[in-house]
C-alpha cells in the first residue's frame, strides 16, 4: 500500500480529501497544524475523525509563527474576522502570509521521512481569488520544488483544485460522508457564525446540493 501525507485541518475540504485518499487505497498519514488560528477548534474535529478512522495523525504545534502574521485576521487578536462572501475585498484580511508554502514544506519533509509518495491538500477553485497559494500555478511550482529539493521525489497534489466547494460536497455526499464532524467557521466560537466567508461558502454548498447542513449556527441577531 502506497503512503500519502494529507494536510488535514478538520474542515470540510480536507475532510473530503482525507476520505478520498483512503477510498483510493492509500495508507494515509494525516498532518494537522496549530499555527495560532482563532478557529483551533477544527483540530479537535481532525483528531476525532482520525481516531474513528484509525488514521495515523500528528498535530504539529507551530504557534510561535503567529507573531509573524499580525496582518491576518485569522491569527491577530487586533483584527476581527470579517463577514461576507469570499468574493468581497475585505476577505483578504483572512490571508495568512505564505501559509500553504510553510505547511506544505513541513508536510513534504514528513513525507520524505516516512517514504510517502505524495502530499495532498484541500485547495479548490473557490479559493483562487483570495488565496494565491491555492491557485494552480502555485501547486505546480510546489510540486516541482518538492521533486527537486529531495533525493526522494514527493509530489504535491490538490485533488479538488479545479472544483468548487459545491462540487467537493457533492463528491463527499456520494462517498456517504458525515459533515457534522467538520468545523468550518473562522471565528472559533462554540457554534458556527454563519456569516464569515468560510461559513457563507459552506452554507452555499449545502444549499446548492439541496441538503441541510448538519452543524448548528448561532443566531447572529442575539450576539
Amino acid at each position: 500500500m502506497k503512503k500519502l501525507v494529507v494536510i488535514y485541518s478538520g474542515g470540510m475540504d480536507s475532510f473530503t480529501v482525507l476520505n478520498k485518499a483512503i477510498k483510493e487505497g492509500y495508507e494515509v498519514y494525516a498532518l494537522s497544524f496549530d499555527y495560532g488560528q482563532k478557529h483551533s477548534k477544527e483540530l479537535d474535529y481532525a483528531k476525532l475523525i482520525c481516531e474513528e478512522l484509525g488514521v495515523n495523525h500528528k498535530i504539529l504545534n507551530i504557534t510561535t509563527i503567529s507573531g509573524l502574521f499580525t496582518s491576518s485576521s485569522l491569527v491577530s487578536d487586533d483584527i476581527d474576522v470579517p463577514d461576507g462572501h469570499y468574493e468581497e475585498e475585505n476577505m483578504k484580511s483572512t490571508v495568512v502570509p505564505n501559509r500553504n508554502m510553510i505547511l506544505i514544506s513541513l508536510a513534504i519533509g514528513y513525507a520524505v521521512d516516512i517514504k510517502a509518495e505524495g502530499v495532498w491538500y484541500g485547495a479548490h477553485s473557490g479559493d483562487h481569488m483570495i488565496y494565491p497559494d491555492c491557485r494552480p500555478e502555485f501547486v505546480k511550482i510546489m510540486d516541482q520544488a518538492s521533486k527537486t529539493a529531495n533525493f526522494q521525489p514527493v509530489y504535491v497534489h490538490a485533488p479538488y483544485l479545479d472544483t468548487d466547494k459545491i462540487g467537493i460536497l457533492k463528491d463527499g455526499i456520494l462517498m456517504g460522508l458525515d459533515y457534522s464532524k467538520t468545523w468550518t467557521c473562522y471565528k472559533g466560537r462554540k457554534e458556527a457564525c454563519g456569516t464569515c466567508g468560510s461559513c457563507v461558502e459552506r452554507l452555499e454548498a449545502f444549499e446548492e446540493n439541496r441538503i441541510k447542513d448538519p452543524i448548528n449556527y448561532y443566531n447572529t441577531t442575539e450576539q
